[in-house]
Parts: C-alpha cells; sequence; structure tokens
C-alpha cells in the first residue's frame, strides 16, 4: 500500500502539470508520513542527495557549455565539418551530424547542441535544397551525441544515482566509442535518405580552406581535451576540471574569438543558473523517492519479476531496453537517471554487466527518448527552430530512431563497445 502511495501520487502529480522535481519530493515525504517515519529523516534525505563534491562538477560544466553556445565557437566547428564531410551526397546531412559529435563532445548538453547548430544548419540547408523535415530530424537526433560523448553532466548524475561506486572518468572514457558510433550511423541513414532523396553534394573547397577552418576550430575543440584529459591524467578531479573548462571558455570566446559581448555574457550566467537550479532540485528530491523505493525493495523485486518472466539474458535486456525507451518518451532524461538507475542496475549486476556499459545503455535509451512524442524536449526544441509542426517531422524521422536502435543493440549485446577504452586506459 505504501508503495501504491508513493507511485500513484507521483503519476497524480505529473499528470496534473506539477514539475517532476516537485512531484518526486511530494510523494516521498508522503510515503514517509504513510509509512509513520519520521519527516525529519525525509528531509535530511533530500538535503543529502546534493551533499556530495562530485555534483560541483555539474554548474560548471553548464556554464562552460552556455559560454560556448554564446560564444560562437559553434559557428567555427561547422565551417570545419563542412570544410570536411560537405563534399559527400547529401552532405549538409553528415556536416550536421558531424558538427553534433564535435560539439556535444564539448558542450555536454542535447539542447544547447540543437539550439546553437539548429539555429545555423537548419536554414543554410533549407536555402540548399534540403526538405525541413529532413533537416531537422538530423538537427534532433544527432543532438543527443552530447549526452554520450565527454563530458557530459547526466554522466555525473549516473554516477552518483549508483550510489557513487562508479568512476567518472572511466564513465567519460566508456562514452566515447559508443558516442562515435552512434553518429556514424546516423550518418549512414543521413546518407541513404539523402541519395534517396536525390540531394546533391557541395564541392570540396580544397585543403588549405580544410587547414584553416581546422586551426580555427581548434582552440574550440581544446576545451574537450582539457576537461576530460585533465581528469583522465589525474591533473584534475572532475570538479576541477569543469572549473577550469569553464575558464578556459570564457577566455577563448573573449580573448581568442572575441565574440562573447556583455549582454551574452549575462544571458549565459542566467541560462547555467536556471539549468544548474533544476538539476540539483530534482536530484535533492529524487534521493528521498530513492531511499523510499529502496524501503520497499522495488529493486530487489524488480529482479524477481524480470527473471520471473524469463531466464535468458538477451530477453531480460531487451526488456530493460523496451521499459527504458518507454519510460524516455513521457519522462525528464535526469529524473530517469535518477529513479531507473537503482532500480535496473541490480538487475544487469545479476547478469554479469559491468556498471560502465549499463550506464551507457541507460543513457542512449533515455537520449532517444528525448527525441521522441509525447514530450521529447529535443523534438519540441528541433520543430521550433525548424518552424515545423512535429506531427511532420515525426512521420519521416524514422530511419534516424532506426539508426540510434542499431547502435544501441551494439552497446547492449557488444561489451567491447562500452569497456574495451576504460580497460585499455583504466587497467
Amino acid at each position: 500500500m505504501g508503495l501504491l502511495v508513493l507511485l500513484g501520487l507521483f503519476a497524480v502529480c505529473v499528470a496534473l502539470g506539477t514539475p517532476v522535481a516537485f512531484a518526486l519530493g511530494i510523494s516521498a515525504i508522503a510515503a514517509f508520513a504513510f509509512e509513520g517515519l519520521p519527516l525529519t529523516i525525509g528531509f535530511q534525505r533530500i538535503i543529502s542527495g546534493i551533499n556530495v563534491f562530485s555534483l560541483m562538477a555539474i554548474p560548471f560544466f553548464i556554464f562552460a557549455g552556455d559560454l560556448m553556445f554564446h560564444g560562437g565557437i559553434a559557428m567555427r566547428l561547422v565551417r570545419f565539418a563542412q570544410a570536411a564531410v560537405g563534399a559527400v551526397r547529401g552532405g549538409l546531412g553528415i556536416v550536421n551530424v558531424f558538427s553534433s559529435m564535435l560539439f556535444g563532445g564539448i558542450s555536454g548538453s542535447a539542447i544547447a547542441d540543437i539550439s546553437a547548430l539548429g539555429s545555423i544548419l537548419v536554414p543554410v540547408m533549407k536555402e540548399k535544397g534540403y526538405d525541413a523535415d529532413y533537416a531537422v530530424n538530423v538537427t534532433v537526433t544527432s543532438s543527443i551525441a552530447g549526452i554520450i560523448i565527454p563530458p557530459s553532466h547526466n554522466m555525473i548524475i549516473f554516477a552518483i544515482a549508483a550510489g557513487g561506486g562508479v568512476s567518472i572518468s572511466k564513465l567519460f572514457l566508456a562514452g566515447v566509442v559508443p558516442g562515435i558510433l552512434m553518429c556514424l550511423c546516423l550518418a549512414v541513414a543521413a546518407y541513404v535518405v539523402a541519395v534517396r532523396r536525390g540531394y546533391r553534394a557541395e564541392k570540396f573547397p580544397g585543403w588549405t580552406a580544410l587547414a584553416l577552418t581546422f586551426a580555427s576550430a581548434i582552440p574550440g575543440l581544446l576545451t574537450a581535451v582539457i576537461i576530460v584529459g585533465g581528469v583522465l591524467s589525474g591533473v584534475f578531479t572532475v570538479t576541477e576540471s569543469g572549473a577550469f573548462g569553464a575558464i578556459y571558455a570564457l577566455v577563448v570566446t573573449l580573448l581568442v574569438y572575441r565574440s562573447l559581448t556583455w549582454e551574452k555574457f549575462r544571458t549565459a550566467v542566467a541560462s547555467s543558473v536556471r539549468t544548474t537550479a533544476m538539476v540539483m532540485i530534482l536530484i535533492a528530491c529524487a534521493g528521498a523517492f530513492a531511499y523510499m523505493l529502496t524501503f520497499y525493495r522495488v529493486p530487489a523485486q524488480t529482479v524477481e519479476l524480470l527473471t520471473a518472466i524469463s531466464d535468458n539474458p538477451i530477453m531480460i535486456l531487451l526488456m530493460i531496453n523496451v521499459v527504458l525507451l518507454l519510460l524516455g518518451m513521457i519522462m525528464d532524461m535526469a529524473a530517469l537517471i535518477l529513479i531507473c538507475t537503482p532500480i535496473f542496475l541490480p538487475v544487469a549486476n545479476s547478469l554479469g554487466m559491468d556498471p560502465l556499459q549499463f550506464g551507457m545503455i541507460l543513457l542512449v535509451n533515455l537520449g532517444l527518448g528525448l527525441c521522441t512524442p509525447p514530450v521529447g524536449s529535443c523534438l519540441f526544441v528541433g520543430c521550433a527552430v525548424g518552424k515545423l509542426p512535429m506531427e511532420v517531422a515525426v512521420r519521416t524521422i524514422w530511419p534516424f530512431y532506426l539508426a540510434i536502435l542499431v547502435a544501441l543493440m551494439l552497446i547492449t549485446f557488444v561489451p567491447a563497445v562500452s569497456l574495451t577504452l576504460p580497460n585499455l586506459v583504466g587497467g
């Protein structure tokens, strides 16, 4: 009955339009009260949810991403990508994917990716004769590269939700190959659709232009190298690397590119503060919610339920993927990471799966959910940027969904995709 109160009240709050963070907190406190537990413990769980030093890295990553978004780095990455792969048939679609891979590895945010690259590339693609739905679909689906390719604040959230036993630096390494693999699958889908629709290729600008655009993009690209390389080399902790990355982004956009104005700086600060506040409130309330899930033995019961349905590891993993995909369609990603990790990670562990591999499966599933109706935030933003009704985009987006699913199956059933790089570097 207590579990019904917890989950039922949460569902009612979400259905009424209550922000997910407050829905988690309200339902958790109600469950504490129903069980007769001291409410002081409930509020202590809320505070302890954000009393983790590693979480200090999140505002730095978010601020660095906002600075780069407003500081003109995206345009230089697009120019480099266009010079490198624009000569392929339907090249602007592949340029879109390649740019997302580069910018996602710097910003760590899917929404920032769509806002920055979509506002640049979608109008250009339309002008060059590409259909609006194709431009929007490529932009939306490739944006989730920022969730998989490090640095990603969602990886930090997963590490916290996993109980602190997962190395963030190894998570960063684990995300490199899956992120590149997913972008390659999307590039193939973009090429196939472009060929079927008869889109033409752009002219190769020459090796000199390629070298110049690459040189112009190097200061921005070094942001990711500094953040990830500092963590992996042991020079910085994750929090210190985030702070240094934000300082470096400020120096590059202000002094090197000279594209960060005072107004843009204020906008970046306000945006990062809002995003950080939302993430921290969500993590805090999810801490109490996860405590009650454990109190009701939901993780253990989930393991028992899935193994009762089938003892075949392949079927269990497929069921987990389906559940995560369905949940990703209706809820916010950060909330689902905090809710689903303590439930499904024990199931994955019981099958002998490394937590790093499960983290990649979780992030790709929930990233795909951001691109799907009815509440996919990336799909909404992409359609708004492309000025295209969502129902029109959804009709033709299936080849890109299929590309992500192919990458997801490889990540799920081929452990080497996620684990080779962490094992090589970390031992």
